[in-house]
Parts: C-alpha cells; structure tokens; sequence
C-alpha cells in the first residue's frame, strides 16, 4: 500500500507576518480542493500536518473529503528560517541554492539541512512506527524538508537536485509503505492517479 508526502500548494506572501504562520492563496486553495476530489485521496485513512498554518490549511481540505481528523506534528515543520527573516523571491531562491549544496552547513543561521534533514525523517518513522501498511497515509508539509526526506528514502545524497519543480508547490511523491520505497518522483498533487 502507500503513503504520499504532500507540499502545501501557494501561499499568501506577506513579509510582515512570519512564514509559518503565512495561510494559502486563492490559487492554493482551489488547487487543494481539486485535489480533494482524487480518487487517491478518498483511499487515505490518516493525514497528518506540519504545525504550519498553509500545511494545516491544506490537510484540512484533504481531511474534510474523507472525514478524518488532521494529526499535528511540530517536528514536520519548513527547515528553520528565522534567522534571517523574510527574502525577496530571489535571495531566497540564492539561499535555497546554498542550503542544498552545504548540507552540513548553516546559512546564516538557518537550520542545517542534515539537520532538518533527521528531524523530518525522525519525525516520519515516528509516525509509521505502528500503523498498518495496507492503510494509506498522507503526510503535509513543505518543500525543503519533503526534498530532504525524499533524498533519505531514495537513498540519495542531500541536493536541491531532487527538488519540487516550478514554483507554488503543491506537489507529492508517493512511497510504499511497507518498505518506504519510493513509488514516484515530485507530481503535481492534482494531477497523481495513484500508486
């Protein structure tokens, strides 16, 4: 059976509020609320959300298709940020760049990506530790982290490589459950037929 990771899709921007706490756009909700329709989301019987508000927002519409509640998990949240605040799109995608290529490495004081990277996957083996495989799973949450955890299951060195393409998010990868063997690369969330 498999579990899916799924990224919030687009957001508010707004520099005055901070990023955790930014929710989703127009475009980003509709993208949500298509999603919920997929027949893969009726198969899912847990959903659990980074404590971010656009990863709960976006559980929370898969979550009301299906009548379940959204799980929180405070450890699945965005690599840590704060440090420097709020980046124009493009120094932050200069950042992204950095975090990717020097993994064992702070930019500026963000959050190392080896260690976001063992926070989401303590995080995710936590979750599974004793659920059933032949009972879907969806997981929400961010970009970054979701990358870094793509690449541990994958097998695959930390690299922005591996990355969501296209901006906005709103992506999944699927996995197996039983082995954690990915299933598929990033897709669009509206678009996965399945495993």
């Amino acid at each position: 059976m498999f579990g899916v990771y799924v990224t919030h899709p687009q957001v508010l921007i707004d520099p005055a509020i901070p990023v955790p706490k930014w929710g989703l756009s127009e475009i980003g909700r509709v993208r949500a609320e298509h999603t919920a329709s997929s027949p893969w989301i009726g198969r899912i019987r847990r959903i659990i959300s980074s404590d971010e508000t656009k990863a709960i927002e976006t559980a929370q519409v898969f979550a009301s298709a299906v009548g379940l509640d959204v799980e929180i998990a405070e450890a699945m949240g965005e690599n840590d940020r704060s440090a420097t605040g709020f980046l124009p799109p493009l120094e932050f995608e200069k950042a992204a760049d950095w975090f990717f290529a020097h993994p064992d490495e702070s930019f500026h004081g963000w959050e190392r990506a080896v260690d976001a990277q063992a926070r989401i996957v303590s995080a995710f083996k936590r979750a599974l530790e004793d659920w059933p495989t032949d009972r879907p799973i969806a997981f929400v949450g961010h970009g970054g982290v979701g990358t870094l955890l793509k690449c541990r299951l994958g097998n695959l060195p930390i690299s922005r490589s591996q990355d969501q393409k296209g901006g906005g998010g709103g992506n999944l990868f699927a996995f197996r459950l039983d082995d954690h063997t990915l299933l598929s690369d990033w897709t669009p969330m509206e678009d996965w037929t399945g495993a």
